[in-house]
């Protein structure tokens, strides 16, 4: 993986870490998660903090992914995030990409180690890039433990308004695409809303 800015040291949620598949095991044990591509994917790790890289939290606490997208199982694994809060998750050996925007959810027809390749070989299309390339045009900067926001969100469709992009806290910025997804999945395609932004 190129542009690595964090690993997640030591493993010490063991529980965890027990039960997950054996390759994702075999990758935590050489590096216990990673934010690589300046930002642009994080891998969760089996680590008891921070918060923001914790496997468990995002799988099994308060906020898992399974509580709030009615498109996610409890077995589901959230073992990794793209630069703007899109999940990467495991069922069974299928690598699965949630939109936490609208909860949509897509097969994309790779396993764990061919969902790493294709991040390697083709990183803007396979990791969903340009948001972060455009943040990183205009001088901004994505640290560990940050996600972008994207103002307005990127399923709704305007016809002036011009994206803005800011880095936030991941906690923040998972809460708020929690909250934006309740308020509109029972929405049909097409709805006019009126979008005020909070973040």
């Amino acid at each position: 993986m190129k542009g690595i800015l964090y690993t997640g040291g030591e493993l010490t949620d063991l529980v965890s870490f027990a039960q997950l598949p054996t390759y994702l095991q075999a990758f935590l044990r050489e590096q216990n998660g990673v934010v690589a591509y300046f930002g642009g994917l994080h891998v969760r790790g089996c680590v008891v903090a921070p918060a923001w890289h914790t496997l468990a939290e995002a799988w099994q606490g308060e906020n898992a992914f399974w509580r709030t997208y009615d498109t996610v199982m409890e077995t589901d694994v959230p073992f990794a995030q793209d630069c703007v809060g899109n999940q990467f998750l495991l069922r069974g050996d299928a690598v699965l990409f949630l939109d936490t925007e609208t909860g949509e959810l897509a097969d994309l027809e790779v396993d764990f180690k061919h969902f790493l390749f294709g991040a390697e070989k083709f990183p803007l299309e396979a990791l969903g890039l340009e948001p972060l390339r455009d943040f990183q045009r205009a001088g901004g900067v994505l640290a560990p433990g940050q996600l972008l926001s994207v103002s307005p969100p990127v399923c709704i469709r305007t016809a002036t308004e011009k994206t803005q992009l800011m880095a936030r806290p991941a906690a923040e910025r998972l809460a708020w695409l929690t909250a934006f997804y309740r308020q509109i999945k029972d929405l049909p395609d097409g709805q006019q809303i009126r979008f005020r932004p909070t973040e």
